[in-house]
């Protein structure tokens, strides 16, 4: 079992920056992959950002490719998220997710952060 806890989300006016952070707990943190998500009103869930188990390798979605850094700090248990230059369309539900079974796909999710970005 993995438990994940979302926080540091907020209204931010566009050009501006916000840090989310994940923290977990239950297993080995550096055992498993994480993923940040993000779901817009209206829309279904999407991929932002992935980490992998060491943080060695990051991958981005083409839309915040540039402006999103995903991190992670394993001594803490803790997956970050940090958005600058941000936009309205960055306004979302922000998730993040473990992949604890190495299958590709994520097991484990947050409850979710709301990030509001006005313009």
């Amino acid at each position: 079992q993995v438990q994940l806890v979302e926080s540091g989300g907020g209204l931010v006016q566009a050009g501006g920056s916000l840090r989310l952070s994940c923290a977990a707990s239950g297993r080995t943190f550096s055992s498993y992959r994480m993923g940040w998500f993000r779901q817009a009103p209206g829309k279904e869930r999407a991929f932002v950002a992935t980490i992998t188990r060491s943080g060695g390798r990051t991958y981005y979605a083409d839309s915040v490719k540039g402006r999103f850094t995903i991190s992670r700090d394993n001594a803490k248990n803790t997956v970050y998220l940090q958005m600058n230059s941000l936009k309205p369309e960055d306004t979302a539900v922000y998730y993040c997710a473990a992949d604890t079974l190495d299958y590709g796909t994520y097991d484990y999710w947050g409850q979710g952060t709301q990030v509001t970005v006005s313009s």
